[in-house]
């Protein structure tokens, strides 16, 4: 059998080294097993690249991926899938925080009927802002693409060979992971385990890109948006209808004098005007973005593919 690593790699000159040596290590252990490391460099500002070339130079397992532009950690992971040989894919960070040690531990479920088997951290070791981030994620996922609530969805996981040739079937642009494993299979399994602090430097998964990350998930893979915003503009002029009814009885039967509310009125238009532009914007961003998939918009594109001292 044959493991294949895929890492993004992304300002992590510092790091990665180490992260490809404990690979290495840990692999020693299960001498029966041949494996690889796909490293994908994600436009990376640093010096990744450099490092990741010197060491494929001296380790053959070690296969470097070079993006064009930054297309994002997901689509960098697409890009990673799209190079692999091995039987089970292996999925994890270039900062050291994925618990190698842990890794036959993540394996088990895999041989127990589980087609993808994810870390579960009893503390996430990251900021409170992202920390709150992520716990709204966990609950888009839940409503939006039906994930269960009590399953975890991390970057240190373990994927059968099946479920990945599936995930690639995906070609078009603002890949999100964790829909396109959802909707490939619904046995997953968490395995718990501890997250370790990040090897040098800190996080680069910016507010901006988490947002992002966010927009592709409910933008790609559901239209409950769309729905809820339809089912609230019902309410808003079912309760527009009777405001207005009460308002109009008022006048001629209890209050004939009433005086015209004009800051109510202008209260009024402006949250329904506001409501409608929120709305647009979301139809705009669906419109926009299956705009782009018809346009052929690439998830990735690779420069160059480097083998030990090939370059391809």
């Amino acid at each position: 059998m044959k493991l294949s690593f895929v890492i993004p790699c992304y300002g992590s000159e510092k790091t990665i080294g180490f992260v490809i040596d404990e690979i290495d290590s840990t692999m020693t252990q299960k001498p029966e097993y041949d494996y690889e490391v796909v490293c994908v460099n994600d436009c990376s500002p640093d010096n990744v690249l450099y490092v990741l070339k010197t060491i494929a130079l001296t380790n053959p397992r070690v296969i470097v991926a070079d993006l064009t532009r930054n297309m994002g950690k997901h689509a960098a992971v697409m890009a990673g899938y799209s190079l692999v040989s091995g039987d089970i894919i292996i999925n994890l960070d270039d900062d050291g925080q994925c618990p190698m040690p842990s890794l036959w531990e993540l394996m088990e479920p895999l041989g127990n009927g589980y087609d993808i088997s994810m870390a579960k951290y009893s503390e996430k070791k990251q900021s409170g802002l992202k920390n709150w981030g992520s716990a709204l994620n966990r609950r888009m996922s839940c409503y939006l693409l039906g994930k269960p609530k009590d399953l975890t969805i991390e970057n240190f996981n373990a994927v059968k060979r099946f479920i990945i040739d599936e995930v690639l079937k995906y070609q078009n642009p603002y890949p999100y992971l964790e829909g396109l494993f959802l909707r490939a299979t619904n046995r997953i399994a968490n395995v718990a385990m501890e997250q370790r602090d990040r090897f040098a430097g800190g996080g680069n998964f910016t507010l901006l890109k988490s947002i992002r990350l966010w927009l592709n998930g409910f933008t790609a893979f559901s239209v409950k948006p769309l729905r809820i915003a339809s089912v609230l503009g019902v309410v808003i002029a079912i309760a527009g209808f009777f405001s207005g009814l009460v308002v109009i009885l008022r006048k001629l039967f209890f209050v004939p004098d009433m005086q015209a509310g004009y800051p109510s009125l202008l209260v009024t238009i402006l949250f329904v005007g506001g409501l409608i532009m929120a709305m647009l914007g979301m139809l705009g961003e669906y419109v926009g973005r299956i705009y782009i998939s018809l346009n052929n918009s690439p998830q990735y594109v690779i420069r160059e593919i480097v083998r030990g001292s090939l370059v391809e």
